[in-house]
């Protein structure tokens, strides 16, 4: 029984403080005075009765009702019945009025407005009955409105004395003695919500999906804001909104209205469910973390900020389905023919509980088998519940479901816990749902109707409750009449007697004294537990796992323990990759449960390694929550499996299993604490009954059987009938049963937290195990104690002073356990004192016993480890430093990782790190088992080391190396290594020393390039102090320094026999190719370098011949050295000497090319003007433009404005400046004149004398065939500005020009490009034949940054979590693209200034970077020659040596440039070459290999040829012309090139098999970023066998192994290969079919006992012999051409590829969709043929007869060039124009594709064309791949053909 009303209170517009802003309302009157004590009155009251402010208003509006809910400090809710109505306000009229009146003759017919001021009627209660407040409040105020004749206060007093029942089902019937009478219907159980038709407005309102978002945002406790212009609707959906909530209970803020004046409550940080008039709507902007719903309008807006977890599938669909066909029935049967005519909603009553009851339906699904997973603590006095979150999880199907983790993680579930908790209690709808309910609902899932009936059901059962007996219409209330409120009282409402009412509750509260007190009866029961949660999913967990796993580890169990060591070890592997799985480890668990006997299992050595490592296994690569299941059931385990070490010692698994971070996680030692408290309480009390029973048997069976929540129900039932010493007693035996379970914890957490080895001060941070080796006899394990200390101290709020020592940690968290669990479970102080007092002393005592243990391990053999391999070395390299043992980790390359790729994880792997005087090596096996027998080889040279760091330590599985480093390579490699607990600190500094000392070396002949061969010791050893000159500081007589160096050289060399000569140079004598005497090479070297060259010194000439500038220079038609000493006027250009003793130009090449006309004499003077005296030379000639291209360094500051000064000028008098300049200008008039169509001097030299041929360039852009796109770029009027960047081109989508436009007819003969800052605010001079070209151009520092960047983006240290940090974002970010796109577009500007006959001078910098990067491409681009093997490296010798390419510098080689850093000039530059050979792939002799070949050795130091700066520091050094000197070993090479040359002999891989060049190509590629490709020399890697750029490492291993497997058996064995993505070299695994071919060609020869043909000489006769015999058969070519073009293999366009044949055109179509050649021919294949074209022939089909047109024509071969009489068939209907040897020829020649024919025109008279033929007779058909020279009888003949052809054009 309850009050009906706690409090009347009269609330009105306080007057007294109108002034003040918004109006204020006051406490008229309150009844009683006195407060209740057990419930005091709620403060601010006032506010609530009008939530919009208390304001004046001008017209007397409706009552109005509204039911506000407070709450107070208990969290106990008072409803607050508000009734307000309007009063006129009398008073204070005439002053208001005053300041309106504005003449005081009118005053008096003016009236006053009248205002009306609010009061309300206020009923305060702690019950929610809103529609009886409704009536009694409207009853008082008809009362007084009306003028009735009963005493307010008489009813007032009656209200507030009215008593009524809280539950029960009865119904009360009151009267407030005023005629009227009401009937109050509680509910039968007041413990369900009682809503009416809230919830059912609810849904309406809103809709199903808004509903179930703001259901499922409440559940997780997010803000929850409701917008409505009613208040009433405000409460009613917040109360509809607590009530879909149920069986939990909202616990953070609530207030369905909220006051106007509180609206900074908004603002709150917790969470909250609050109600607002929607006139505030605009304060709600700056919300960002509120969800509002709009009641009104029918939205719910979410914030983007805001993440809102679901429902999981399948409930919110179901949830969804089921609340369909309660709100709209009619759905299931609208697209009925013939609908059911009774299917309609239900009432709004029955609706509401229809609504409610899905919510329910759905909570028991939720929570369904949640009691399994409650831990009774404490029985008596009080029951003390917990909940294991983690084992209710673990048995449910939905793991990681972000909804229901944080709906048990909330505090209305805490709540739910502690109120529906207890075994023994009133139970009620909920309880009974889940409990009996569910096996049920399991079977209607899929059946809608079920569901439905089901949820009618539950419904009903709502419904009863609300309504438990029939309505009776007994309610009798009087109304105020209509429009009353609108009638002017006569006075307001009256005060009240307050004597009068308190009598009457005085009298009321007499009355209630005397009788009796009402006794509730409480309907306690025992709570059923219903079905258990792993019943229902156990069967799921089953069939995911095959039987044939949990197999797998019981036989590897039962093999350890009855010690078949070898079969276990067998089965171990497989054994833990079962472990992975969930049954496989609870399998693991039970198996070691049935061999512990009396909680002790002693092992062997052997035994105990493998258990330990099992358990580990099982604790690793899980989620925390099977974490904490496994290590639950491994807990008791680890504290019995132990073996004997000694006498009295013995070691115990949990010292090796310490590196979980599970141990460290308190949740799991409450969880495990709670759980064996209960465990333990259960069967002390079933002791109990034991000895109270008589009988056996089956009750036995029953008390065994019953849960601990029965055997506390039980109890609790129990309770009331014990006596007190009784229930005393069980409060004692339960205390101290609680006490021993925490001494026993206080124990079993010092086993876990104290590390073996006690001695260690550094405590290291806990981490899981990645591998099992360690786990086993190292004994040297790492304690989680710092990350416990360091938790604590964080959580504590201070910082421990020794958090240095062990013992104090471990300790400091155990008392932090204790604290907290025995505190929960009751524990007296006396028992926590004794608690923290012994503590200390047990971790003592167990440091004392792990001292013991630790020491007996010591005396143990280690546990083998895996064996360090070894690697494979080349010849003449040592070892530095022995191998360390290391894990290298993986980075954020996630191909080792598997990841997205697929394949096993290669990364980590374990073994061992070495130095040697070339490379730094990693050698090693995988952790990860299923890849356990690879080797993984991961090294880089010591060269191109850049940067080392330490790393900090990251969470692994396994015991924690005590020092990380990361070691980067220019190679884009990154070895991320952890060294083992045996590499100690000293050992790991000592390798990082010997790192930097071989890496820069003082001296550059200090590196392994000349080292080679020596001993480690005298590679340390100083070298003599006349051997190490400074290159810094060269003295003016280094022409005599390289004199004696030679002359050392020869010393040495005449020990040794002759070298083979080096193969650049054109042989003289074919006998004599191999040798050259000692005596010569002496004579050649020491000639060189003298003071005066002469003539007659055939020798000398001879060597000045062989240097690669000469050869090149002769090539090129730009004289040759004799031709220099003995002036041919008519030549334009010589060669000078005036270099030769480095005078001039120390990083230039000593023979140079110069115009004819200038003197050597006035070079000195022009060098002057350029940086590092690097003056302008000719380095290339266009053999059909005749211009030239030049090269030097950028002019000094005070030499460009002479530059730009014109000759004419009139100046003051002479000076050396004037001199200079002058000179110059003559200079490079001179170039200009030397051109023969610029040779007239007369005036402006103009283009006229070009040819309208030589005006059209013939080149093609970039693809795999030669296109019809025209050539030319678009090239205005102003070069300059264009290059400058001032103006951009107009190119296609992929880069190439828009249109062909050519030259200006007037144009400069000379185009000196040169830096745009250099040349800022020069003018150019109009009287001038040449112009400079100011362009921008990126510096060394932007290419070394750009350069770091790039390896950070292609080689991450980790793997990218950020969107920012992206692959692509990173190399955006690099603008190493962007760089390759500028190269490339200069350089093709300047092919084409050059194709187009003017001449360029490349003037950037200091000449020997960018400048030497852009001239290297142009030539590259326009000459042929440069594109084969010979020529790119005729390119690289004089372009970047010998013209002094800064490569020590730049490599950062040596100790004096180790400060200027790493800048890969070089490697741009053969970046940019790779671009040019993926979009040119038949205009490379050389393979993509031979470009990465040089990228990795260019840096490696292997070979001496990218060693020093220039030729000066190689003469001096003596290494100039040692490529000829003798070698001491046969496999040691000097030179790259000499490597390369010997390489090539023996195997295809620096050949391109698509090699087939165009005659007088001009390449022109794409230059856009869109068209680059990320070289993928920067991404790949090969863990399988190192980077494959030493041959000897890579594929002379392979051969020696294959040899062993053939030698091993003769047994069929099968080809089949796996595959690994950055594992294997697909290029070795998956070869491409002609290096298959060759490669089992040489095998069968070898097998036949005959002498291994060289491929070379192989390839080149199956051309010629397929290409015989092709000719004789008259077959066709592109089945026999197959085989010598099938490595297209990387290229993924499908293209048609044009192939060159003696004097047959063919086309072949070749599929290049596939990454890789899959044609496997075997070796037999080719024996017992003679060739393949016989292959395909059977395949072939005869042409059908479509004749058009037919007759003879000549036609000019591609290859030969040779005219062939054929017989030409234009066939309409196919589109085709085919020819054939004669007319009765059936086998077709050839074909051309009229599709790709662009033009017929008529030609011109060719060499070798047939006599006597009319010019006209010619005529040329240009496709997209080639232009097709024809000869017709005559010009009439002609004419018709290309009318017909023109024809057939057209049709098409």
């Amino acid at each position: 029984m309850a009050r009906l009303a706690d409090y009347f209170v009269l609330v009105g517009f306080d007057h007294d403080k109108r002034g003040s802003g918004d109006g204020q309302g006051r406490i008229i009157q309150r009844f009683p005075e006195k407060e209740w004590e057990d419930n005091p009155f709620p403060e601010g009251i006032q506010l609530f009765c009008q939530p919009g402010g208390w304001q004046l208003v001008l017209e007397r509006k409706s009552p109005n009702f509204l039911v506000a809910v407070l709450t107070d400090i208990n969290s106990e809710r008072h409803y607050c019945a508000c009734f307000t109505f309007w009063e006129a306000v009398e008073s204070l009229q005439p002053q208001q009025n005053h300041a309106n009146v504005t003449d005081e003759e009118d005053s008096k017919f003016i009236q006053a407005p009248q205002l009306f001021a609010p009061k309300s009627l206020v009923l305060v209660s702690q019950l929610d009955h809103t529609e009886v407040f409704r009536n009694c409040l409207g009853l008082i105020y008809t009362i007084y409105i009306d003028c009735l004749d009963f005493p307010l206060e008489t009813v007032i007093g009656n209200l507030l004395t009215c008593i009524v029942p809280i539950t029960g089902g009865s119904q009360r019937t009151i009267s407030l003695g005023a005629g009227d009478r009401q009937v109050i219907q509680t509910p039968i159980n007041d413990a369900l919500p009682v809503t009416g038709c809230s919830v059912a407005l609810f849904l309406k309102q809103l809709g199903i999906n808004n509903v179930l978002d703001l259901f499922c945002a409440a559940l997780t406790e997010h803000k929850i804001l409701f917008l409505s212009s009613s208040y009433q609707r405000l409460t009613e959906a917040c109360r509809a909104l607590l009530s879909l909530m149920f069986p939990l209970k909202y616990s953070f803020t609530y207030i369905p209205i909220l006051p106007a004046q509180l609206i900074e409550v908004l603002c709150s940080p917790t969470p909250f469910i609050i109600g607002i008039h929607s006139s505030f709507r605009a304060d709600m902007q700056d919300l960002l973390d509120v969800i509002v719903a709009d009641l009104d309008g029918g939205t719910v807006v979410i914030p983007e900020c805001i993440h809102i977890s679901v429902l999981p599938e399948p409930y919110l669909i179901q949830t969804q389905t089921a609340l369909c066909m309660v709100l709209d029935p009619e759905l299931e049967y609208a697209d009925y023919a013939f609908p059911p005519s009774s299917m309609s909603a239900s009432s709004m009553k029955f609706q509401d509980k229809e609504i409610r009851a899905v919510f329910l339906h759905l909570f028991a699904q939720l929570f369904q088998g949640y009691r399994w997973s409650l831990q009774i603590i404490r029985v008596h006095p009080e029951p003390v519940i917990r909940f294991h979150k983690v084992a209710f999880l673990a048995q449910r199907i939905l793991l990681d479901d972000d909804f229901l983790i944080k709906v048990l993680d909330g505090m209305a579930f805490a709540g739910f816990i502690s109120e529906r908790g207890s075994p023994y209690r009133a139970c009620d709808l909920f309880d009974e749902l889940v409990a009996n309910d569910i096996e049920r609902i399991r079977s209607e899932e899929g059946n809608p109707q079920k569901v439905l009936k089901h949820i009618k059901e539950i419904s009903e059962k709502l419904h009863r409750n609300e309504n438990p007996y029939p309505a009776v219409a007994m309610h009798k209330i009087q109304k105020p009449t209509e429009g009353s409120h609108l009638r002017l009282q006569r006075s307001t409402f009256p005060q009240l007697d307050e004597g009068m009412v308190q009598w009457f509750i005085d009298q009321a509260s007499a009355k209630l004294k005397n009788v009796p007190p009402a006794v509730k009866v409480e309907m306690k029961c025992i709570v059923p537990m219903g079905h258990p949660t792993a019943a229902i999913d156990r069967n799921g967990i089953v069939l995911a796992n095959s039987a044939r796993r949990l197999e797998v580890v019981r036989n590897c169990i039962t093999y350890i323990f009855e010690n078949k060591l070898l079969e276990a070890k067998k089965l171990l592997p497989a054994m833990l990759r079962a472990l992975k799985g969930r049954a496989a480890r609870q399998c693991l668990t039970q198996e070691l449960n049935l061999h512990v006997l009396q909680n002790r299992a002693v092992l062997d050595h052997q035994q105990f390694d493998y258990v330990v490592r099992m358990m580990n296994c099982a604790l690793q690569d899980c989620t925390p929550l099977d974490e904490h299941l496994v290590a639950a059931t491994l807990l008791p385990l680890v504290t019995a499996f132990c073996r004997k070490l000694g006498s009295g010692v013995t070691q115990f698994a949990y010292s090796c299993v310490q590196e979980h971070l599970v141990w460290t996680n308190l949740q799991f030692w409450e969880a495990m604490f709670y759980n064996d408290v209960q465990n333990h309480i259960r069967a002390l009390y079933l002791e109990m009954e034991c000895d109270h029973l008589t009988e056996t048997g089956s009750v036995n069976g029953e008390r065994e059987q019953k849960s601990a929540l029965g055997v506390a129900a039980e109890q609790l039932r129990l309770w009331p009938t014990y006596s007190k010493e009784k229930q005393q007693e069980l409060i004692d035996k339960e205390e101290s049963t609680v006490y021993s379970q925490a001494i026993h914890y206080g124990n079993r957490l010092t086993y876990l937290l104290l590390p073996l080895d006690t001695s260690k001060n550094r405590l290291l941070r806990s981490t899981a195990i990645g591998d099992m080796e360690s786990v086993s006899n190292s004994f040297v394990t790492n304690s989680i104690a710092g990350s416990v200390a360091e938790s604590y101290d964080t959580e504590s709020g201070f910082e421990d002073a020794e958090t240095s020592d062990v013992a104090n940690s471990v300790v400091r968290f155990i008392n932090r356990f204790v604290d907290k669990v025995c505190t929960e479970s009751g524990v007296s102080s006396d028992h926590l004192k004794a608690l923290h007092a012994n503590l200390p002393d047990i971790v003592q005592m167990h440091i004392e016993t792990l001292d013991a243990v630790h020491r007996e391990s010591k005396r143990l053999p280690p546990i083998q480890k895996p064996k360090l391999l070894r690697p494979s070395l080349l010849i003449g390299e040592d070892l530095v430093m022995e191998g360390l043992r290391v894990f290298l980790e993986p980075d954020g390359r996630e191909e080792s990782m598997g990841g997205s790729v697929g394949g096993p994880s290669i990364l980590p792997a374990e073994g061992a790190i070495f130095l040697t005087t070339y490379r730094i090596i990693f050698k090693g096996v995988p952790t990860e088992t299923l890849a356990g027998e690879q080797t993984v080889i991961r090294s880089f040279p010591v060269a191109s080391f850049t940067k080392d760091k330490k790393i900090s330590p990251h969470l692994r599985a396994e015991q924690e190396p005590q020092d990380r480093l990361q070691l980067r390579s220019s190679t884009f490699q990154l070895m991320k290594i952890a060294f083992d607990e045996e590499v100690g600190s000293e050992m790991v500094e000592l390798f990082r020393k010997h790192i930097h000392k071989l890496r820069y070396p003082q001296y550059v002949h200090s590196s392994f390039a000349f080292t080679v061969g020596q001993s480690v010791k005298q590679v340390m050893e100083p070298k003599q102090k006349e051997k190490n000159p400074s290159l810094r500081t060269m003295s003016k007589n280094i022409m005599k320094n390289a004199k004696k160096t030679i002359g050392r050289q020869y010393v040495t060399r005449k020990k040794f026999t002759p070298p083979t000569l080096d193969q650049r140079g054109i042989p003289a004598h074919g006998d004599n190719l191999d040798q050259i005497s000692v005596s010569d090479e002496m004579e050649q070297s020491a000639l060189t370098l003298s003071s005066t060259i002469r003539s007659s010194d055939k020798s000398t000439m001879s060597h000045m011949i062989e240097r690669a500038c000469c050869r090149d220079y002769q090539r090129l038609g730009l004289g040759t050295l004799s031709n220099s000493l003995t002036r041919s006027k008519n030549e334009p250009f010589r060669i000078t000497t005036v270099n030769r003793m480095y005078g001039v130009c120390r990083s230039y090449p000593s023979l140079l090319i110069i115009p004819q006309t200038i003197q050597d004499s006035t070079m000195q003077r022009i060098s002057r003007c350029y940086r590092q005296n690097r003056f302008p030379v000719v380095c290339w000639k266009n053999s059909r433009s005749k211009s030239v291209l030049l090269r030097s360094a950028g002019l000094h500051g005070k030499s460009v404005v002479g530059f730009f000064k014109s000759q004419n000028a009139p100046t003051a008098g002479p000076s050396q400046t004037d001199s200079t300049s002058l000179e110059q200008e003559k200079y490079l008039q001179a170039v200009i004149n030397s051109m023969p169509h610029y040779a007239d001097t007369g005036g402006r030299n103009t283009l006229s004398g070009f040819t309208s041929a030589h005006m059209h360039s013939s080149g093609k852009w970039g693809s795999i065939r030669g296109s019809g796109r025209l050539s030319a770029y678009s090239l205005n009027a102003d070069v300059g500005i264009r290059l400058a960047g001032k103006e951009t081109l107009s190119l296609q989508a992929n880069g190439g020009p828009s249109d062909s436009h050519y030259f200006r007819q007037q144009r400069v003969g000379l185009y000196i490009i040169g830096d745009k800052s250099q040349l800022k605010g020069a003018k150019q001079d109009p009287l001038q034949q040449w112009e400079v070209v100011p362009i921008e151009i990126f510096d060394v520092r932007q290419v070394k940054n750009s350069f770091k960047k790039l390896m950070k983006a292609c080689v991450p240290s980790s793997a990218c979590t950020e969107s920012n940090t992206s692959y692509y974002h990173s190399l955006e970010e690099s603008d190493w693209l962007s760089q390759l796109h500028k190269l490339l577009q200069v350089s093709v500007l300047v092919v084409e200034l050059l194709d187009n006959g003017s001449s360029v001078l490349i003037s950037l910098e200091d000449g020997w970077d960018v400048t030497t990067q852009v001239v290297s491409l142009v030539q590259l681009l326009s000459d042929q020659h440069y594109r084969t093997l010979e020529g790119f490296r005729l390119l690289i010798e004089k372009e970047w040596l010998s013209f002094g390419h800064r490569f020590s510098h730049r490599g950062a080689q040596t100790m004096a440039s180790q400060s200027s850093g790493f800048t890969p000039v070089f490697l741009q530059f053969l970046d940019c070459v790779h671009q040019i050979h993926l979009q040119f792939p038949m205009e490379f002799e050389f393979s993509q290999y031979y470009l990465k070949f040089l990228a990795y050795h260019y840096v490696s130091n292997r070979f001496r040829t990218f060693l020093l700066d220039s030729d000066h520091e190689r003469i001096e050094l003596g290494l100039m012309y040692e490529e000829k000197g003798e070698k001491k070993s046969q496999h040691i090479y000097k030179s790259v090139w000499d490597y390369i040359d010997r390489l090539s002999k023996k195997t295809p891989i620096f050949f391109n098999y698509l090699y087939a060049p165009e005659d007088g190509e001009v390449l022109r590629p794409y230059g856009n970023i869109s068209n680059l490709k990320v070289w993928d020399y920067y991404t790949h890697e090969t863990l399988s066998e190192g980077p494959p750029y030493d041959w000897e490492l890579v594929y002379g291993r392979r051969e020696q192994v294959d040899d062993g497997e053939r030698m091993d058996t003769m047994a069929p064995q099968t080809h089949r290969k796996i595959v690994w993505p950055c594992y294997d070299n697909q290029n070795k695994t998956e070869p491409d079919a002609i290096s298959k071919l060759l490669e089992e060609m040489q095998m069968l020869e070898c097998e036949l006992g005959q002498v291994p043909g060289k491929w070379k000489e192989t390839w080149d006769k199956i051309k010629t012999t397929q290409r015989t015999e092709s000719m004789q058969e008259g077959k066709h070519l592109s089945s026999s051409s197959l085989l010598i073009s099938s490595s297209l293999s990387h290229h993924r366009r499908s293209q048609c590829v044009y192939l060159h044949e003696a004097a047959v055109g063919s086309t072949l179509n070749l599929s290049l969709d596939t990454d890789s050649s899959t044609t496997s021919t075997p070796s037999s294949g080719i024996m017992g043929r003679k060739s393949t074209s016989t292959l395909y022939s059977q395949f072939q089909t005869s042409e059908s007869e479509h004749r058009s047109y037919e007759g003879i024509l000549y036609k000019r071969g591609a290859l030969l060039k040779a005219w062939k009489s054929r017989w030409f068939v234009l066939d309409k209907t196919k589109h085709q124009l085919r020819y054939y040897d004669s007319k009765s020829d059936v086998d077709m020649k050839g074909i051309v594709d009229l599709a790709e024919v662009e033009s017929v025109t008529l030609g011109t008279v060719a060499m070798g064309a047939p006599k006597n033929i009319e010019e006209k007779a010619f005529f040329d058909l240009k496709t997209t791949k080639r232009v097709y020279n024809f000869c017709a009888q005559d010009c009439q003949s002609a004419q018709q053909w290309i009318d017909k052809i023109q024809s057939c054009l057209s049709d098409a």
